[in-house]
């Protein structure tokens, strides 16, 4: 069956048709869907209802000065079709707005707010447009930053506002506030607590306070600034955020790269799914006074570090990626260093596995604590191992498998959405990368480190990513005939998910909110972009 189906169905259903259907050329996985300002909310809403996605990035791009409008895409992705899907409008500059999606597409909510308040763009008949990481206490109304002509040397200064927490109201209830400062190294984040009695019964969660501007930042790097700078988006995500850049002009440059390559990264992105996850383990052994297995956990984590090192000269696998190929070599003591480094943290994880899952009091603490419905995942938009945990079987690797069609793995979820199912989704995925890992290995053939030729810059726009440890990671790049980028839009996974922990506390205590927090573990760096 032909992709161009999708529209073809929606066309005799919905009636609508695109006024212009481009496919990437050379990389079919992209499918661009053009249609005039007031189809644009019916379009995505039957493309949301056909293809059974959630937004999956949703942006502006400036063209006053080209086009005289802005720029509107919305991604939805076809696993049946192996796609990505994007529905775009074209927004006047002198009457930047359109119709909001989020009353309809619960997880087009977060990305129109982002929308509002970088570019100016007003969702009409929103119900949110409050202000998501300039917050109104500090950041002057008026002032768009990804706007071109936007001049940090020249901010306009206006009235600042109080930032509106939503308020729940009722005999007995009270709130509790946590954050933004926090004991100990975690970055800042406000967690209003809405409680009756003992049981939490919402929680409101308020970040933004270490935004970085890294979106502003990428405008006018060269391609290899923009791939250091892809790296330090999120520190523990540093692998897979570099490939998927890499990824984005790769497509765009029609570079090939080898499978001996992708082999080698395919690697490397699992040792920092590996790292992470019995990270995380740990975290939530700590979190209900378990120390021991925390201890062993963090030893395993060490231990895949120092592997990282030993392969790639950094721990956190930076300056690995580089457009076109890697920066390290690959000889056959490391895949014999690798090999040993395996059955020892197999044997390890099934200590750390005795230690916690046999351990009745610790499970008591998991199962059924913090839930997060199936239902509420999907309108969320929740993705990665915190969507598995609560039956979202979505993985980009077995989705948009790529080289990831030459092994075999399982894609491993849950039902359950408790931290139990959150807990076993990081287990069983270690042991999955592990057999991952082992058939890469058998792949690849011996080669040392060169630096990639590019060919001739052109310009050109494409969507690169990655399933990187917490969910898809998406760089939607746009560069000059000069090889400089003109737009870059980061997804990264927490910026979807922090809601599910929102929805996820309700019915708990506020004691159990460090385990489910730590069960979740999402990014304030991913999120503050």
């Amino acid at each position: 069956m032909n992709y161009i189906k999708i529209f073809d169905d929606i066309e005799e259903k919905y009636n609508l048709k695109p006024l212009s259907l481009r496919i990437e050329e050379k990389e079919p996985d992209e499918i661009y869907a053009r249609v005039g300002a007031g189809d644009f909310k019916p379009m995505c809403l039957a493309m949301h209802k056909y293809l059974h996605s959630p937004v999956m990035s949703f942006f502006a791009v400036d063209e006053r000065k080209e086009k005289g409008v802005f720029g509107l895409l919305c991604a939805f992705q076809s696993i049946e079709f192996k796609k990505w899907v994007f529905i775009t409008t074209e927004v006047p500059k002198d009457n930047a707005e359109f119709e909001s999606l989020s009353k309809d597409i619960y997880s087009a909510a977060l990305f129109e707010r982002e929308i509002y308040e970088m570019f100016g763009i007003v969702p009409k008949n929103s119900p949110d447009t409050r202000r998501l990481k300039l917050h109104e206490e500090v950041w002057p109304q008026g002032n768009f930053p990804l706007r071109k002509d936007f001049d940090s040397k020249k901010i306009k200064d206006s009235p600042k506002s109080e930032h509106k927490l939503k308020e729940v109201e009722g005999d007995g209830v009270f709130e509790v506030a946590v954050g933004p400062v926090h004991a100990g190294l975690i970055a800042p984040g406000h967690f209003r607590f809405s409680v009756a009695g003992e049981p939490v019964i919402n929680l409101e969660i308020h970040l933004g306070f270490t935004h970085r501007g890294v979106e502003k930042i990428f405008e006018n790097l060269s391609l290899n600034e923009a791939v250091s700078l892809s790296e330090c988006v999120s520190g523990d995500s540093a692998f897979a955020h570099s490939w998927a850049f890499c990824n984005s002009i790769e497509k765009i440059l029609k570079i090939n790269v080898p499978e001996n390559i992708q082999y080698v990264r395919a690697v490397l992105l699992e040792l920092e799914r590996m790292y992470n996850h019995v990270n995380d383990i740990g975290g939530i052994a700590v979190d209900v006074g378990f120390s021991f297995p925390s201890a062993f956990a963090s030893l395993m984590k060490e231990s895949i570090l120092d592997l990282n090192e030993k392969l790639t000269e950094s721990r956190y696998l930076k300056n690995v990626n580089a457009i076109g190929g890697v920066l390290c070599d690959f000889n056959d003591d490391k895949k014999q260093v690798l090999i040993q480094n395996l059955e020892m943290l197999q044997k390890d994880l099934n200590e750390l596995k005795k230690m916690i899952l046999s351990n009745v009091s610790f499970m008591d603490r998991a199962d059924s604590t913090g839930i997060l419905r199936k239902n509420i995942a999907e309108d969320l938009g929740v993705l990665g191992p915190a969507g598995r945990a609560s039956g979202i079987d979505k993985d980009l690797r077995k989705d948009f498998h790529g080289i990831y069609d030459k092994v075999k793995f399982n894609s491993i979820h849950c039902l359950s959405g408790d931290v139990s199912a959150r807990l076993k989704i990081r287990f069983d995925e270690f042991e999955e990368s592990i057999k991952i890992v082992k058939q890469f290995l058998d792949m690849i053939k011996p080669f040392e480190s060169k630096k990639e030729q590019l060919p001739k810059i052109k310009e050109g726009y494409a969507l690169g990513c990655a399933e990187g440890w917490r969910g898809p990671v998406l760089y939607w790049v746009k560069i000059d005939a000069e090889g400089h980028i003109v737009r870059c839009k980061i997804v990264d996974p927490s910026f979807r998910n922090w809601e599910g922990l929102a929805f996820a506390m309700p019915g708990n205590i506020v004691p159990d909110f460090p385990l489910c927090n730590k069960s979740f573990d999402f990014s304030y760096s991913g999120n503050d972009l």
